[in-house]
């Protein structure tokens, strides 16, 4: 959980965290999260099944919701 905390902390200091946050809040995500069997996410992530993972993550991005929210993800990302 410290590579978590140090994230957060890192991602507070550059102003990061509050569009994270809302990009996290937004219809786009809560339409992706509706999509997605949580279930079989933690599964893949205890279970360290990079295969399972990247599968998800392939579903996610194929759809419009999640077009948009990796896109503005990578905008906030970006520095400066």
């Amino acid at each position: 959980m410290q590579d978590f905390d140090a994230l957060q902390k890192d991602l507070q200091k550059k102003g990061k965290l509050n569009t994270l946050k809302a990009l996290a809040d937004s219809r786009d995500a809560a339409a992706i999260n509706a999509a997605v069997d949580s279930g079989a996410v933690q599964k893949a992530v205890q279970g360290r099944d990079s295969a399972a993972l990247q599968a998800v993550l392939s579903q996610v991005l194929s759809t419009e919701e999640g077009k948009r929210l990796a896109a503005k993800v990578k905008e906030a990302m970006k520095d400066g």
